[in-house]
């Protein structure tokens, strides 16, 4: 409920874009923070573009790819 808090204070406070971004097992909770936002705070708030990635990252076993996942909405 933090990060539905967040979207829904972003918008409350005039803005017009909110973006939200999330990176591996956090995925599940952006989308899920979004659809919540959506279906019952900000019904008006649309999604205006979802964009998918795959991010090399370093770690001590060598180099690894990580999910990326961007939601952009608009009121």
């Amino acid at each position: 409920m933090n990060y539905v808090l967040a979207i829904v204070t972003q918008f409350n406070n005039g803005a017009k874009e909110v973006s939200i971004k999330a990176r591996g097992k956090a995925i599940s909770r952006a989308v899920d923070a979004v659809e919540v936002s959506r279906n019952r705070f900000l019904q008006t708030v649309k999604i205006k573009e979802i964009k998918i990635a795959t991010e090399k990252i370093s770690t001590e076993r060598g180099e690894s790819n990580i999910s990326t996942i961007e939601i952009v909405l608009i009121n």
